[in-house]
């Protein structure tokens, strides 16, 4: 039976510890905070399971399961962009504005079992772990997220050179039946509509610091895992009229605390070794297949936003004005660039044994581009709509006032569109580009991948500077001083 959305919400009731300003939030699936989120990451569930969508959807796993196609480990370019289509469609369900959806990690999974040999030779239990632990995951479809990042503290530090030995999840106990970690770990996005989650360091480690270099993965409900939610958007959405997307798709972030959590050896892949956790992302294809798919889902967020620019102009019927046009142009421009960088690290992807996968550099590249380019997209936007996203009714309530509603009729005019679809768009804008909601996705899209110079560094490893370089060289041989 292929996972259902009343299957998710079913298994996020298992007791989570999750906190919300100052209180235990209990049962997270049916509190104002987060109930719409969960909802509607239960709909894609719902989506995949939909017979038409079978197909497209999902495949049959080595067992026999029928499970998202996020599970797949392609083996050729044509289900690679078969699996694509796959992440495109879930992504067009949210627009893009789920960041960590449950095809972000799976992705991650799948790349490090493309090359469990690494993991093998790190010791033949903990790839074991790691094989048994990812045929679970699979076949029973859960959502696994991570947190992989330190708490920030003093940064000019390692993780072994802060003033309190167990800020940073580390190892404080270990026995014949696990490990015991203790300490923080961030960021935890999705966390709170996830089943599990995916816990170790995906920044460079130095010798000393072996006891915060393991990897494991562990239920959300286990005993001692405290969410420490920050400020939920969607309990202060009014409704879907007035905060359309932070009403729906607030994924939520936590930092996640483990308060001396027992962790079984059949849960932990990597056991106190710095070069193993960094081998786990970047020496297999982990961090490009997790980051392919961001890319995938970035591109159908942004061909959203040129679709909320371009509703913009023709409402306030500017769409034929030349800097309009301009402004659009380029917008369409930016969104290109990411869909062409996608389909063409598809198409200059390369094998890692009998797996196929997108193209390294080019999905660096691309990340760059990214980086600069969503800053940029919210600021034309921002151009567009002036100050029509500011000067809007104070909320759909407005519309049943005998009084409030001919005043909106007279003030919120468009030549092409009626009063409340003119509202409908701006508001729609706003919460795209300038709510509490949209800052954080303008945040998130600069940051997810790491810091600006990280992802460019890891754009400057992995380019083909040797025939760049050669190209220079064998022309410079091609003359000389004059005789």
């Amino acid at each position: 039976m292929t996972k259902t959305g009343q299957d998710h919400l079913d298994s996020l009731r298992d007791g989570r510890s999750v906190y919300l300003d100052g209180e235990p939030v209990g049962d997270v699936v049916d509190h104002p905070a987060y109930r719409n989120a969960i909802r509607s990451t239960a709909a894609l569930y719902d989506f995949q399971a939909a017979p038409e969508n079978q197909e497209l959807m999902t495949f049959e796993s080595p067992t026999g399961a029928r499970v998202n196609r996020s599970w797949q480990m392609p083996e050729s370019y044509a289900e690679l962009v078969q699996r694509r289509l796959a992440l495109e469609a879930w992504a067009e369900q949210t627009n893009g504005f789920l960041g960590r959806s449950p095809d972000h990690v799976a992705s991650s999974l799948c790349g490090m079992m493309m090359r469990l040999d690494l993991f093998e030779a790190h010791g033949e239990k903990r790839a074991k772990a790691l094989e048994e632990y990812f045929e679970y995951v699979r076949d029973h479809d859960q959502f696994v997220t991570y947190v992989v990042v330190s708490p920030q503290a003093d940064r000019s530090k390692g993780v072994g050179g802060q003033a309190d030995e167990f800020l940073v999840a580390g190892i404080c106990d270990e026995d014949s039946q696990g490990i015991t970690v203790k300490g923080a770990k961030m960021l935890g996005t999705s966390c709170i509509m996830a089943n599990e989650v995916l816990l170790g360091t995906i920044q460079p480690m130095q010798p000393g610091e072996e006891k915060y270099a393991f990897s494991a993965a562990i239920p959300l409900g286990s005993k001692g895992v405290k969410l420490l939610s920050r400020k939920s958007y969607e309990a202060s959405a009014v409704s879907g009229f007035d905060n359309p997307l932070s009403y729906r798709f607030d994924e939520n972030d936590a930092v996640v605390y483990f308060d001396e959590v027992k962790v079984p050896w059949e849960r932990v892949f990597v056991h106190r070794d710095p070069a193993m956790c960094y081998t786990q992302y970047h020496e297999t294809p982990a961090h490009v297949f997790h980051n392919y798919q961001a890319q995938v889902r970035l591109m159908v967020k942004l061909r959203f936003l040129v679709g909320v620019a371009r509703k913009i102009a023709e409402t306030t019927n500017i769409i034929t004005i030349p800097q309009v046009v301009e402004s659009l142009g380029s917008l369409a421009g930016m969104a290109g660039l990411i869909e062409g960088m996608v389909h063409g690290m598809e198409a200059k992807g390369s094998f890692v044994g009998k797996y196929y996968v997108p193209d390294r550099h080019l999905m660096y590249a691309s990340q760059v581009q990214a980086q600069q380019m969503y800053p940029e997209v919210i600021q034309a936007i921002r151009q567009l709509t002036g100050g029509g996203v500011i000067m809007l009714p104070s909320g759909a309530v407005d519309f049943a006032g005998e009084e409030t509603s001919g005043l909106i009729e007279k003030t919120q005019q468009s030549p092409v569109v009626n009063a409340k679809d003119r509202v409908k768009i701006y508001k729609l804008a706003w919460d795209a580009i300038g709510s509490e909601f949209g800052s954080r996705h303008t945040q998130y899209e600069m940051f997810y991948a790491g810091a600006q110079f990280a992802v460019r560094n890891h754009s400057f490893r992995t380019y083909d500077w040797g025939k760049a370089t050669g190209m220079v060289e064998r022309f410079m041989d091609s003359y000389d001083l004059p005789e």
